[in-house]
């Protein structure tokens, strides 16, 4: 494997990391993270878990990532998709006085940090052999 692979493999293998934890933390403590996001909390539990539920499930395809980068390289495409609808979405909602801009950060961390190599590992190798 090329030094170039290992890099992206790291990063991949800190994504899952970072998803599992995230996910978890959403998951258990969905009312502080909640109120760290500027959200009602009474109304958005139920949804805060879910979107918990959906980061940690994104882990799997960023381990496999980490794992065997050529074979699974087309899943940088759904990485990229929701790293890039997440923050669409909120932008959308934001400007429409639905979420409060306090939750930005959120895509932040959970996003658009990833987009530099995500996207440079999808344009080199997610294309298929």
């Amino acid at each position: 494997m090329t030094d170039h692979l290992r890099m992206y493999r790291g990063w991949f293998y800190a994504a899952a990391a970072y998803n599992v934890a995230w996910g978890a933390a959403v998951i258990a403590f969905p009312v502080p993270l909640s109120r760290l996001a500027g959200l009602e909390v009474a109304t958005v539990i139920p949804l805060v878990q879910v979107i918990g539920m959906m980061v940690g499930v994104y882990a799997i395809g960023y381990y496999l990532l980490a794992r065997e980068p050529l074979r699974y390289a087309g899943l940088i495409w759904i990485a990229l998709a929701g790293k890039t609808l997440g923050p669409a979405g909120f932008v959308y909602y934001a400007i429409a006085g639905i979420l409060p801009w306090t939750f930005g950060w959120t895509c932040v961390l959970n996003d658009i940090i990833w987009w530099p190599v995500f996207w440079s590992f999808a344009l080199r190798y997610g294309r298929g052999r």
